[in-house]
């Protein structure tokens, strides 16, 4: 996961500090309807990281064969 799907900012983040900041922060899951939110600290992760490092994991997946 370090090599496939974190900026390169933060490439060099070690497992232990990458679970510490991402895992283990406990964020606060708030529902509305249909949506699922999940509340984090930004002085854990900035969101522009966080945001990019979901990004990257998406990629990751493969897409759907067209139908």
């Amino acid at each position: 996961m370090r090599t496939l799907a974190l900026p390169q900012e933060v490439k060099q983040w070690s497992l232990t500090a990458l679970r510490d900041k991402l895992v283990k922060i406990g964020p606060k899951v708030v529902r509305h309807g249909r949506y699922v939110t999940f509340q984090l600290a930004e002085v854990a992760v900035p969101r522009t990281l966080f945001v990019e490092i979901l990004r990257l994991i998406d990629q990751l997946r493969p897409k759907p064969a067209p139908t």
